[in-house]
């Protein structure tokens, strides 16, 4: 039986370690994160966020990302064009607002998730749906109730379930 001393045993595990780096999502992209759920930040730092209101230029920011107009994204966040484009870039943007942006960002990087790919969820979110009764899932997003059909459409997705 051979014997081991302790400067012979080595750990070391020889591995590239970028197969463990982490990408950053869509939300910690657009508005920082800690990385610290699927989502890029953690419950409560998402509930600071929308608490705190958002600056115009992370609001810019996300909508640029997701590929919506500013039309589109004024629909859902319910503000006129007009209001939003008045906003000074580094202004506070109203808690509700905010609380609609980050429901926005966690709804793409699930989709990001579901999908393997924002461009394919950007794609299907603007498709006519037979779920959806002929609407992209895009236009639903003006309610709650439609981030919800959109959320468990991803659901039914993810686990092979097709309407």
């Amino acid at each position: 039986m051979k014997k081991y001393s302790k400067e012979t045993q080595t750990t070391t595990v020889a591995e590239p370690m970028v197969a463990y780096a982490v990408q950053p999502n869509l939300f910690a992209t657009v508005f920082g994160g800690s990385g610290k759920n699927a989502f890029g930040a953690s419950s409560f730092d998402m509930l600071t966020l929308s608490r705190q209101g958002l600056p115009k230029s992370g609001l810019m920011a996300l909508a640029k990302k997701i590929s919506l107009t500013l039309q589109e994204f004024a629909n859902i966040m319910h503000i006129s064009e007009r209001t939003l484009q008045r906003y000074d870039d580094d202004a506070i943007i109203k808690v509700e607002y905010a609380e609609k942006a980050v429901e926005l960002a966690r709804l793409y990087t699930r989709g990001e998730e579901v999908f393997g790919s924002l461009d394919k969820f950007k794609t299907w979110m603007k498709t006519p749906l037979h779920a959806f009764k002929g609407e992209a899932p895009v236009s639903l997003l003006d309610t709650s109730i439609g981030f919800d059909m959109v959320f468990k459409e991803l659901g039914r997705i993810e686990h092979g379930i097709f309407a």
